[in-house]
């Protein structure tokens, strides 16, 4: 049994006590007259959710293991994740579905599994099974569905489908992204369905899909926090900056922090994509794709939306809206009866990022020695409760 004492909960605004018994939250009061965890000055909300994780199991294990990905996860305040399919297998199967899951070990793990087969064919997963088998969506990330009628086939299914936007001819411009993003659009007027776009980078990406949504089509939208933070002239051919889609231009930044702000970008998630320090230390065009992002995360959108946006308004983004977007409304939502999946967080803790003590394999960031302001100090799992 866990009493949290003094929790400010930011929902509600008040602080109470909360007692949690065998993972439950059991009672939420003024004054719980037992000894417990002192939260004063501290924030309690929801756990936080990554919509867009790469924890590279099976297959990929020098890289991170589903272990070391949850670790990584929880020192940065996640209660839960979703990984994405491109492992080796592809997660397009029962039987590497069944994997990941028999691996979370007590953690909240929703898995996504792949649009079409091996993430390279025209052929479409058996959607409907894998939903029932505990998909929480569908997604080719890393790839592109590039042929349209399939895309047209996969949102009939009437499943959340999350896109990779990217015409890959065009070499990650950003009309590689923007151009995706239009014609997904149209296939999406004519169809119909629920579409997600990941790790939104553009100004021209985010201005389709604010008019779209005021269309009234049924889309949301992430951004990863290097959006919002970094620019293209930061890459200066550094691999570690090097990521998919690329860092974008200080127009694209600044229509990235406006579009959390009106609420056009619905989700921060992380992209979480580690790699081994010998693949990055490639020359830069042959070093692969992607940057960590899950102990850094929360601590740079306080970092660096805190004079823009209000509190609750980036956690919510963490935490309501993809619990809302995936269908698990009620994660982490603090009362009586639900699961205990809680953050608490620090908003005025300073640190200095040390990617060498990341929880992650990946001990390499371009956030390495960045102050930040904001932490996760204490994670709540299914009542567990983690120091970070």
């Amino acid at each position: 049994m866990i009493v949290l004492k003094n929790a400010y909960l930011l929902e509600e605004k008040k602080t109470v006590d909360i007692k949690i018994d065998d993972g439950i939250i059991v009672e939420i009061a003024d004054n719980i007259p037992e000894e417990g965890v002192d939260l004063a000055g501290k924030i309690l909300c929801r756990g936080l959710i990554d919509m867009h994780t790469h924890l590279r199991e099976p297959g990929f294990e020098y890289k991170e293991t589903i272990e070391t990905g949850i670790n990584a996860a929880i020192a940065g305040g996640y209660s839960a994740v979703c990984p994405m399919p491109n492992t080796n297998p592809v997660c397009d199967n029962l039987q590497t579905l069944e994997f990941i899951k028999s691996k979370a070990n007590g953690f909240n793990i929703f898995p996504i599994c792949a649009v079409t087969k091996k993430l390279t064919t025209d052929e479409l997963t058996d959607i409907k099974t894998l939903k029932q088998a505990g998909a929480i969506a569908f997604s080719n990330d890393g790839k592109p569905v590039s042929d349209l009628s399939v895309l047209k086939e996969a949102l009939q299914k009437d499943e959340l489908i999350i896109s990779h936007a990217e015409i890959m001819e065009l070499n990650g411009t950003a009309q590689s992204e923007y151009k995706a993003v239009e014609q997904e659009l149209e296939v999406l007027r004519k169809t119909g369905g629920k579409y997600h776009f990941a790790h939104i980078s553009t100004k021209e990406s985010i201005e389709l899909i604010r008019n779209a949504k005021k269309e009234g089509l049924n889309i949301t939208c992430e951004t990863a926090p290097h959006y919002f933070v970094l620019t293209n002239e930061q890459v200066n051919s550094n691999p570690i900056f090097k990521v998919n889609p690329p860092l974008r231009q200080e127009e694209d930044r600044l229509a990235v922090i406006e579009a959390l702000k009106d609420g056009t970008i619905d989700v921060i998630a992380t992209d979480h994509a580690p790699h081994a320090l010998d693949e990055k230390k490639q020359a830069y065009q042959c070093a692969p794709m992607g940057l960590v992002g899950l102990e850094t995360a929360l601590a740079l959108s306080l970092t660096y939306l805190k004079d823009v946006m209000q509190i609750d308004e980036i956690l919510n983004k963490f935490t309501i809206n993809p619990a809302k977007i995936l269908g698990i409304n009620n994660f982490g939502e603090i009362k009586i009866g639900n699961k205990a999946n809680l953050a608490v967080i620090d908003v005025d803790k300073k640190w200095v990022v040390d990617a060498q003590k990341f929880q992650s394999k990946c001990k390499f960031s371009p956030f390495d020695g960045m102050n930040l302001q904001g932490k996760a100090v204490k994670t709540i799992v299914n009542g567990v409760i983690y120091d970070n």
